[in-house]
């Protein structure tokens, strides 16, 4: 079996050449396009989560080797999580060699964070079946390099930073306001808005409340300490 079209250049992106195609079809087909004749990639997705996770936790542990579980906790949470995966998917553009139902693909699959952070998991689950567990080590060490540098500043959740901003400065903690709900159900944007007591605010949209209310408080954090300055 040899890829085509764009699982073809997608595998060019991804800087590696399957020796099993078959794995890199089933890690970009969504559960929407299953079929008894066609595996969706939820396994893989399963397999690559626990791949992924013991390589970053490996990687941060040989990058500071004085930090505390405490300290590399958030900072392994930072990056093993949905959204960062996601990322990760759309610097290589994973979005555009899945394989959605009609469903989907008529509401954005393709640009989801959920779809794609999954499909970023099967794909490390692919690789590491096509070739090993090196092979998937690099892939993942090369795509989330810059990542685990900056982990330390990425690992600072928005919502408590600004949270201890308001403490202090003598503020009660900032409220989350939902201002509307739109789209259908199964893919759904919130826009939530960020407000201090000072009269400070700033909005954000996402596919969930809170993701949404992370990226309105990262928002609004560098509104007042912009302001601060």
């Amino acid at each position: 079996m040899k890829l085509a079209g764009e699982l073809k250049e997608f595998s060019v992106r991804l800087g590696h050449q399957f020796a099993r195609p078959e794995l890199l079809i089933e890690a970009t087909t969504h559960s929407s396009l299953s079929s008894p004749t066609r595996a969706d990639n939820q396994r893989l997705e399963f397999l690559g989560d626990r791949v992924l996770a013991l390589v970053i936790a490996q990687a941060l542990l040989e990058k500071d080797k004085a930090a505390s579980e405490g300290q590399l906790a958030p900072r392994f949470n930072a990056l093993v999580r949905k959204e960062a995966c996601a990322d990760v998917a759309v610097q290589i553009d994973l979005g555009a060699a899945l394989k959605l139902g009609r469903s989907e693909m008529l509401s954005g699959g393709r640009k989801k964070t959920a779809i794609l952070g999954d499909a970023m998991e099967a794909v490390i689950a692919a690789v590491y079946m096509d070739a090993g567990f090196d092979a998937a080590e690099k892939l993942i060490l090369r795509l989330w390099g810059k990542r685990i540098n900056a982990a330390e500043e990425d690992a600072r959740d928005p919502k408590t930073t600004l949270q201890e901003w308001a403490q202090a400065n003598k503020m009660p903690p900032p409220e989350y306001v939902e201002i509307s709900r739109a789209g259908p159900d199964h893919a759904p944007v919130f826009e939530i808005e960020a407000q201090l007591s000072n009269g400070a605010t700033a909005k954000a949209s996402a596919a969930s409340k809170r993701q949404a209310q992370q990226i309105a408080a990262s928002k609004l954090l560098e509104q007042v300490e912009t302001n601060h300055d």
